[in-house]
């Protein structure tokens, strides 16, 4: 199976603008953002989607979101943010990859649409 964008990413093979790094996840920039803050929180361990996801990956899982949290405080998000995984084709999944969106500084409704 051939490496996702976001393998590439990680090993230095595609350049991209990177807000935080440690050795269980990458933050990056979304290349087509949907808000003023589009960051993608992306595992360093190959996870493809949510429903793949096992209790083995609970740990890293965790990390995403703690990480959010902490680049919530870096970028002053003190009003809020949002977190989404897409999983699957029909859910706008556009990499078969495993990450979470956090989008800020935009007034998102509810229910989307």
């Amino acid at each position: 199976m051939p490496k996702t964008i976001f393998q590439r990413i990680i090993d230095r093979e595609i350049p991209a603008k990177i807000e935080h790094e440690d050795d269980r996840c990458i933050v990056i920039h979304d290349i087509q953002p949907q808000a003023p803050v589009h960051l993608l929180i992306i595992p360093k361990q190959l996870i493809a989607r949510a429903t793949d996801a096992t209790a083995a990956d609970e740990a890293v899982l965790g990390h995403l979101i703690v990480t959010a949290g902490a680049m919530a405080k870096k970028l002053g998000l003190e009003n809020g943010y949002r977190l989404v995984i897409n999983s699957g084709p029909d859910a706008c999944e556009s990499v078969p990859q495993l990450h979470v969106h956090m989008l800020a500084r935009r007034q998102m409704a509810w229910p989307p649409g």
